[in-house]
C-alpha cells in the first residue's frame, strides 16, 4: 500500500496525528468490554486514568478541546464533555470523528500560520499554558502517545490478573 502525504506543515502535523490516532485504535482493538471498563488505578487521584474507558473519553474530549482551542483562538470557549462508551467500537468511531473534525479545523489555515511569537495572539489554554497552533497540535499528538502507552500498560496489567 503507497502512503499518501499531506503537503506542507500543516499536512504533517496531520499525518502525525493521524499515525498518533491510529496507532492507539490498533491498541485498543483487542480490549473487550469488561476490560475497557474495569478499574486498573483505584489508587490515582485523576479520575481520567482509573480504566481504559475513562483514558479514552478523556483523549477524545481533549483531542476536540485542542481543534475548538485552535478553531476559536482564545474566544469563549464551551468544551466537550467527557463521554463515557461502552464499547471500544464506540471509542473508534469517536476517534474517526475527531480526526475528521481536526482536520476541517486545519481547513483555512496555512504554514505560515503555525508559528506564532507574540504571546497575545497566541492559544490560552484551560490548563494555563500558552501555544501557538503548531505546538498545541505538537501536545495533542504526544498526548495520544502518552495515553496510548498507558493503555499498554494497563493491558499487562489487565492480562497478568488473567
Amino acid at each position: 500500500m503507497i502512503k499518501t502525504y499531506r503537503e506542507g506543515a500543516v499536512g504533517a502535523l496531520l499525518d502525525e496525528y493521524e499515525r498518533a490516532i491510529n496507532d492507539l485504535q490498533q491498541v485498543i482493538t483487542d480490549i473487550s468490554d469488561d476490560e475497557l471498563i474495569t478499574i486498573i488505578d483505584a489508587e490515582t487521584s485523576d479520575s481520567n486514568c482509573k480504566s481504559i474507558q475513562t483514558i479514552l473519553a478523556h483523549v477524545v474530549s481533549a483531542g476536540f478541546a485542542y481543534a475548538i482551542d485552535i478553531r476559536l483562538m482564545g474566544q469563549n470557549v464551551k468544551y466537550p464533555d467527557i463521554v463515557l462508551r461502552w464499547t471500544i467500537d464506540d471509542y473508534r468511531k469517536d476517534f474517526d470523528r475527531l480526526f475528521v473534525f481536526t482536520v476541517e479545523t486545519f481547513r483555512n489555515i496555512h504554514d505560515d500560520q503555525l508559528e506564532e511569537f507574540d504571546n497575545t495572539k497566541k492559544i490560552n489554554t484551560l490548563w494555563g499554558q500558552v501555544y501557538d497552533i503548531e505546538q498545541l497540535m505538537e501536545h495533542a499528538i504526544v498526548h495520544v502517545l502518552r495515553h496510548r502507552r498507558q493503555i499498554e500498560k494497563f493491558k499487562i496489567i489487565l492480562h497478568g490478573q488473567k
